[in-house]
């Protein structure tokens, strides 16, 4: 299967240890489950016009969910946490602008 680049990262993930990381420039995405590290790397690198100095990738079991008393499961998915040299930075909210 072949991804499109602009089809690879499916939103950042905003939370309090992501905030604390991007002191550090690493910064945490929810990417597509087909996704490799090489592609990873060349769309973030396209998108946001900075070099990628590594890249690391792991994938989430989802979570077991009830509704009274049905029993269901949320869905697996996959993250990537890239990490950008010194002084380089990435602004979410101007390219991720519908979430």
């Amino acid at each position: 299967m072949s991804l499109d680049l602009s089809q690879v990262l499916l939103k950042p993930l905003l939370s309090e240890k992501s905030y604390l990381e991007s002191d550090m420039n690493k910064y945490r995405f929810m990417v597509h489950p087909a996704a490799n590290k090489i592609v990873i790397r060349q769309a973030v690198e396209k998108m946001f016009n900075v070099k990628v100095l590594s890249v690391n990738v792991s994938k989430v079991r989802g979570k077991q969910k009830r509704f009274g008393r049905f029993q269901t499961y949320k869905s697996d998915w996959k993250k990537a946490v890239v990490t950008l040299p010194e002084g380089e930075s990435l602004d979410f909210f101007e390219k991720f602008d519908n979430e």
